[in-house]
């Protein structure tokens, strides 16, 4: 017997043998959520797409590639995001990347026999496009 404000109420078999469900929408939602959260707030990197013999250095330090890679080949050919661009293009593919990602930096992944002015050229382009954070890649000599 229940008793509900002054009314005693019994409780019959069936309201105790009821099926009980979780609701399961609350959890897909947040799942969802945090999905998003994680895809908006996660740093692509955006590769060169070039392999290159990068020059040794002593005091090569490993660093998170957190920006935008620009490849320099032997030839001087650059690379962004595996396709081949003109030294007048980097300025605006760099101004565009910097928008999208205000805090990160430039990678310029030159091998090591790229020709220097070919190099200075490049940085100067991303220089020109607002860049302050970047960074020649280097291998670690051991």
């Amino acid at each position: 017997m229940l008793r509900l404000g002054g009314i005693a109420a019994a409780k019959t078999q069936d309201e105790d043998a009821g099926d009980v469900e979780i609701n399961m929408m609350p959890l897909i939602d947040m799942i969802f959520i945090l999905l998003i959260f994680f895809l908006v707030t996660a740093s692509f990197v955006r590769e060169s797409g070039v392999e290159v013999n990068r020059p040794e250095a002593t005091t090569a330090e490993k660093k998170e590639a957190a920006g935008m890679v620009v490849g320099i080949t032997q030839a001087g050919q650059i690379f962004i995001d595996g396709e081949q661009v003109d030294l007048r293009r980097v300025r605006g593919l760099v101004e565009i990347f910097l928008v999208e990602n205000a805090q990160a930096g430039v990678i310029l992944d030159a091998d090591e026999a790229c020709p220097t002015g070919r190099l200075v050229a490049v940085l100067d382009q991303c220089r020109l496009a607002g860049a302050e954070n970047i960074a020649v890649a280097a291998r670690r000599m051991e």
